[in-house]
C-alpha cells in the first residue's frame, strides 16, 4: 500500500509516519503542503505507482487541503480514473466545525474526516472502513 502524508506540522508528520513504520507492505511518502501533495500525486501516476491513500491536512500554507484535494480530483478526472478507483482521502484537521466537514466531504469528495489529535486506533478503524488492511 502506498500512502501520502500531507502535513505541515513537524510533530504531526512524525507521529503519522511512526504509525506505519515496521509494516513491510506499507510505503509512505511525506510532503509539507498542498502544492507538494499535488506534485507528488501526479509524479506517482507518471511513475505508474499511484497512491492508494492520502492523509491530508486541511490548514496548510501555500495551498490548503481543500484546494489540493480539488486539484487531485481534477487530475484523476483528466486521466480517466474511474470514480471507484480514485485515491482514498482522509482529511485531517484541528478544526471540527461543521463547515470544514461539509467542505471536505461534499466539495472535495473526501472519503473520511478525522479531527486532531489523531488517535492510532481511530485512524486504523477509519482505514479498515475504507477497505485497507495493515
Amino acid at each position: 500500500m502506498r500512502i501520502l502524508i500531507v502535513e505541515d506540522d513537524f510533530g504531526s508528520r512524525r507521529f503519522l509516519q511512526a504509525l506505519f513504520q515496521g509494516r513491510p507492505s506499507v510505503f509512505v511518502d511525506v510532503v509539507v503542503d498542498g502544492d507538494e501533495a499535488v506534485q507528488a500525486f501526479r509524479l506517482a501516476w507518471e511513475e505508474k505507482t499511484p497512491y492508494e491513500l492520502i492523509l491530508l491536512d486541511i490548514m496548510m500554507p501555500n495551498m490548503d487541503g481543500h484546494e489540493a484535494l480539488r486539484e487531485i480530483r481534477k487530475f484523476e478526472e483528466s486521466i480517466g480514473v474511474h470514480h471507484k478507483d480514485r485515491v482514498s482521502v482522509i482529511m485531517t484537521t484541528a478544526l471540527g466545525d461543521p463547515r470544514n466537514v461539509v467542505d471536505a466531504y461534499y466539495k472535495g469528495e473526501a472519503d473520511a474526516y478525522l479531527v486532531k489529535p489523531i488517535e492510532q486506533q481511530k485512524l486504523f478503524t477509519t482505514m479498515a472502513q475504507l477497505g485497507f488492511e495493515l
